[in-house]
């Protein structure tokens, strides 16, 4: 059931409860008298409806609901009193004239005591400071349960993602050519076949345990991606050149998880490995006014919303970043030079 639906619901509902009550225990109905009492309980049920109604309109109009409770509650007690006093007024002559109909009176003739007026007014008062408390609870439970959803929803979706990083990652063709290039140095060079396995082991590790966290410290985040250049230098050999430029206090601040491997991986992929030559990747990162400002160059051109092989790219990437960061973070990649491709990635300092 919509909010729609169930506002009528309740707000006819509630109204057609409060004028049972009042005709059952409320009015006393001599003989002759019970059109007169039906004619009265249908007034009551129509403007009430018809009143409350206003209210939620005045409600919505001016967005009380997004107001603080300081300067809500005056505009509140003057709506109540103001509405509580058309109300009543309506029906106390409304019971005049039904009066005077059944007994053949003059309305002018019947008197009506102040006593009446306010007795009436007070408990519309309370009616409506009853109905306004139910609405206000009622929209603020509702907007809870919401924003319960969303959270579910933000960590399906954080969840989708860490997955797709994963499967980027875990990549058989990843492993099964780092596993060709080990092979090949076990002869030719052990010790370095030694260290291209612990390096293999290491970013395997590293991926399983920081799917796990949000964030992660950019020294952590380091050791992964100089693990993958590693292994990535033993296929490529020479034709990978490497440059980082990491200023110290860089490395405490917290990045999301195999972000920056990514992009290190990509613009592998779909730059240097593609150059019969080879090329230059460059890593510089450094820390102003609470930022965090990464530039990953690499030689090649950047042609688009490339994906990676894996699925794992450009565009994941930047639904990463909106769900961690909001508008907070900033990621951009172009053609720096018809030789040269530049990823910048700032991140706030949390």
């Amino acid at each position: 059931m919509n909010r729609k639906a169930l506002y009528w619901l309740c707000n006819i509902g509630g109204w057609m409860l409060y004028v049972l009550a009042f005709g059952l225990f409320g009015i006393p109905v001599s003989r002759g008298q019970s059109a007169q009492v039906l004619w009265f309980i249908f007034i009551i049920f129509f403007f009430g409806l018809f009143f409350s109604h206003l209210y939620r309109y005045l409600i919505v109009k001016f967005r009380w609901l997004q107001m603080n409770v300081i300067p809500l509650i005056p505009r509140l007690a003057i709506a109540t009193i103001v509405i509580s006093s058309i109300f009543g007024f309506i029906t106390v002559y409304s019971q005049v004239m039904l009066t005077a109909l059944n007994t053949a009176q003059d309305s002018s003739a019947i008197a009506i005591g102040k006593d009446v007026f306010v007795r009436t007014i007070l408990g519309y008062i309370l009616i409506f400071v009853l109905w306004s408390v139910i609405y206000f609870a009622v929209y603020y439970f509702l907007n809870y349960k919401n924003a319960e959803i969303e959270n579910l929803k933000w960590q399906a979706s954080m969840t989708e993602i860490e997955l797709n990083k994963l499967k980027s990652q875990l990549n058989p063709h990843f492993v099964f050519n780092c596993m060709n290039s080990i092979r090949a140095l076990v002869d030719e060079n052990p010790g370095k076949a030694k260290e291209a396995v612990t390096q293999l082991s290491n970013i395997l590790r590293n991926t399983l345990m920081m799917g796990r966290n949000k964030l992660v410290p950019f020294s952590e985040e380091l050791k992964v991606v100089k693990d993958y250049l590693g292994l990535e230098s033993i296929r490529l050999e020479e034709r990978l050149q490497v440059k980082m430029d990491i200023a110290p206090d860089c490395l405490a601040v917290e990045v999301p998880p195999l972000m920056i491997q990514t992009l290190v991986e990509n613009g592998i992929k779909h730059g240097i490995a593609r150059l019969t030559q080879g090329g230059l990747l460059q890593i510089k990162a450094s820390l102003l006014s609470g930022i965090l400002q990464l530039e990953i160059r690499n030689s090649g051109q950047y042609k688009g919303n490339t994906e990676s092989e894996t699925g794992f790219g450009i565009a994941n990437t930047l639904h990463r970043l909106t769900l961690l960061y909001g508008d907070r973070a900033t990621f951009s990649i172009s053609n720096e030079s018809p030789e040269t491709v530049v990823t910048k990635l700032n991140l706030p300092v949390s």
